[in-house]
């Protein structure tokens, strides 16, 4: 019976925690003699803090786990626990340290303790040597503002947090600074705190003097947030024009090869269109979310200009500033020169300083400060002395300034570097042909006249504005499709008169089917080359009429984009239509930031040196063995024969033997003692 008496509630917490979470009040005795043991426990505790005190360890955690069946007696116990963290956490043991901080979660987990004076706790723990602690710190730290503003902001809590992590990045301990700088970013990653109080926070870890904060701040910058939830193709396609329309429009005329051309180059142009307007992969709202960049970027360049720091961190810095200046359209024209003194083909990542060069371009910008940068890519890289690699980057990186700053652009720059068209080398050759097709949808007048490909309606209405010009149009381009809501209401009182009319007579008949007529693809045709022929004066003054006239719906707005579509397919009135276009397939659209891709775009993959064509020879051949003669041995552990060792041996040892010195031809006799002696020694062996 002693075996079976395994109550020991005095010493067996867990059993005790067990049945107190059951019935509380039958355990209060209990507890409470617990509770007078922690506390001498804590006594004792304070006189060797560094020490080891497994006992209190388990203590702290019974109380913590019970801690909501006895809120009156335990009201002091976080306050408790807090002060003596904070008192002794640099000579705690790591622990029993942990143990505190686990039953501080836990007791804020149960909404025992109030968040705000626990995380500024936690916040003052990082400084601790102990990255397990911290780890679990950063952890807790950001589930639990993630907690507070799970069903609305809680602008108090986040104010005051934000205000302490401020004071924070500043701090003399780094470790604490990084971890800080990595919850901000963490909590504006997972759209917590998005604002833009966080994002000019996180502004100031750019200028730390400690790399890790400094890298860290440029990184959120510049880096990849996670991709937004998009509609999918098919609802993209209902809302604007599809393929099917286009295919419809086209197959209802002739059917000849030159409809089918027409459709292939409208299915073109659709595509072109469909990546405008499909949303940016990347979100870079923390970059708008800046207060003052124009000072944000004029304090990065200075310091970009005095650090010593690594090239790559450098180059970083570069970076961001050329986002800030291309994204927010700022003045910085010091940034440019400095830009220049980079621009050589055996730069280190050459590729990336080009891309900042091309990123910090726009059309503020004066064009002589630009046209010195297109200047210096074309004598160091566009040069017959370098390779087609070297002169492919140099035109795409050219071809990208100038589709966001074109009056940079010289017409006879733009000559030379459209005569690279006939370049031997592909590479070369299609960037030469990306620049011409660039200006023939900007400027085709700058082109040479052999150069600007078939006319067409968009081609003939491009203009590049002067500097400073801005284009503010008081209609809707392209509603001069549509007609004046008079018109319109007669057409559709006609259009039902006719309905009604043929329904009536479908009556009176036998019942038969009668075809009604609308208004056709063919009708639309007709239109268009109306509008094709009247002069551009006279369409924007119908355009600017049907605006102020009518609200337009969805199906007004389709149409809209179809005409616009079919400017880019049809020829300009009174043009020839025998000279061919260049096809613009590999025409890319251009995002508010650009990528390595388009300035190391290479068509043709690059011929590979002898080190890596051997390279890769050798590479196919690690599993070769299984194709190798295998050699049958009854003993795979003998030594060789003297038939097999002479095939290793020197020429000079083995010249004087028969075998070597003479191949003399054996004779009918010994070829059948040889046969013979050969298929008895290979009886034996089987026998």
């Amino acid at each position: 019976m002693s075996g079976r008496n395994n109550n020991k509630l005095p010493t067996n917490l867990p059993q005790l925690q067990n049945l107190i979470k059951r019935d509380p009040q039958s355990y209060t005795e209990e507890f409470m003699q617990q509770y007078r043991h922690y506390q001498s426990n804590v006594q004792v505790f304070k006189l060797q803090p560094g020490k080891s005190n497994k006992e209190l360890s388990d203590l702290v955690m019974f109380l913590a786990q019970v801690g909501h069946c006895y809120k009156e007696q335990l009201s002091g116990f976080p306050h408790e626990l807090t002060d003596l963290l904070l008192g002794h956490h640099t000579v705690l043991e790591p622990d029993l340290r942990m143990t505190f901080c686990k039953a501080l979660i836990l007791l804020r987990n149960k909404n025992l303790i109030n968040p705000t004076g626990l995380l500024e706790l936690f916040f003052e723990l990082l400084r601790c040597h102990d990255k397990l602690l911290r780890k679990t710190l950063f952890t807790h730290i950001v589930c639990d503002i993630k907690n507070i503003n799970a069903k609305h902001k809680n602008n108090k809590v986040n104010t005051t947090l934000q205000n302490f992590m401020y004071t924070m990045l500043r701090d003399n301990n780094a470790v604490a600074a990084k971890i800080s700088l990595d919850v901000m970013i963490e909590l504006y990653k997972r759209n917590i705190w998005n604002d833009a109080k966080t994002v000019n926070v996180i502004t100031t870890a750019c200028f730390s003097k400690v790399t890790k904060i400094l890298v860290a701040g440029m990184k959120f910058f510049l880096g990849k947030d996670v991709d937004e939830k998009r509609d999918s193709d098919s609802e993209s396609e209902e809302e604007g024009t599809t393929a099917r329309d286009i295919m419809v429009r086209y197959s209802t005329g002739k059917k000849g090869s030159k409809n089918k051309k027409k459709m292939e180059k409208a299915m073109k142009v659709l595509k072109k269109h469909k990546k405008k307007k499909r949303p940016e992969v990347f979100n870079f709202s923390a970059i708008h979310l800046v207060h003052d960049p124009q000072d944000f970027s004029e304090k990065l360049f200075r310091q970009l200009e005095d650090s010593k720091e690594r090239f790559e961190v450098k180059m970083m810095m570069m970076e961001l500033i050329s986002r800030l200046v291309g994204i927010h359209e700022l003045f910085l024209f010091n940034f440019y020169p400095f830009v220049q003194r980079f621009l050589q083909p055996h730069q280190r990542e050459v590729t990336k300083v080009l891309l900042c060069a091309a990123q910090a371009s726009h059309q503020l910008v004066p064009p002589e400060v630009i046209q010195s940068v297109i200047m210096t890519i074309a004598n160091n890289f566009v040069t017959e002395r370098n390779s087609g690699e070297v002169m492919t980057v140099g035109i795409n990186a050219i071809r990208e300034v100038a589709a966001r700053c074109p009056l940079a652009m010289t017409e006879d720059l733009l000559q030379d570097l459209a005569q690279y068209k006939t370049h031997k080398d592909k590479n070369v050759m299609m960037s030469s042909r990306g620049l011409i097709q660039l200006f023939r949808s900007l400027n085709p007048s700058m082109l040479h006249k052999k150069y600007r490909g078939k006319p067409t309606e968009a081609s003939t209405e491009a203009r590049i504005q002067d500097y400073g010009e801005l284009e503010a149009k008081d209609f809707i381009p392209g509603a001069e499709v549509l007609e004046p809501e008079a018109a319109q209401e007669g057409d559709e009182a006609d259009e039902e008169g006719w309905e009604n009319a043929s329904m009536s007579e479908g009556d009176n008949d036998d019942g038969e089917w009668v075809d009604v007529r609308h208004s056709s693809d063919e009708e639309q045709g007709e239109v268009a080359e109306k509008l094709q022929s009247m002069p551009l004066e006279e369409r924007n003054a119908k355009a600017a009429a049907v605006s102020a006239s009518r609200l337009l719906t969805q199906d007004d707005f389709k149409k809209i984009r179809l005409a616009q579509m079919a400017k880019e397919v049809n020829s300009a009135p009174g043009k020839s239509q025998k000279r061919k276009g260049m096809d613009d397939s590999d025409e890319e659209t251009r995002w508010e930031v650009l990528s390595l891709r388009n300035i190391e775009r290479l068509h043709k993959k690059p011929k590979s040196d002898k080190e890596t064509r051997l390279a890769t020879a050798m590479a196919g051949r690690t599993d070769r063995k299984e194709f190798a003669r295998k050699k049958f041995r009854l003993n795979p552990y003998a030594s060789t024969t003297n038939k097999e060792k002479k095939r290793t041996k020197n020429f000079m040892m083995m010249r004087h033997s028969q075998g070597v010195r003479t191949k003399k031809k054996r004779s009918f006799r010994e070829k059948q003692v040889a046969l013979r002696d050969a298929l008895l020694k290979k009886k034996k062996q089987h026998m």
